[in-house]
């Protein structure tokens, strides 16, 4: 797997996994919605560590700035 993500990338899917975790366990969002959000927060804080996203595959995408050679 290639890096596909770039450090602000990253930085942004970590604030987000981290409001919804704060809103999900302060109550604030519950029930089968809060769990969908709390399950796509820990992706996101998945894809953060491994600076890869498999959506950004098939449409190419690349955030990070390393060329390959």
């Amino acid at each position: 797997m290639a890096k596909n993500m770039g450090a602000a990338d990253k930085i942004i899917r970590i604030i987000i996994a981290a409001i919804v975790g704060i809103l999900y366990f302060t109550g604030i969002i519950s029930g089968t919605l809060g769990i969908i959000l709390l399950v796509l927060a820990g992706v996101f804080v998945l894809t953060s560590m491994i600076s890869f996203c498999p959506l950004y595959v098939p449409f190419g995408i690349k955030t990070c700035k390393i060329k390959e050679k």
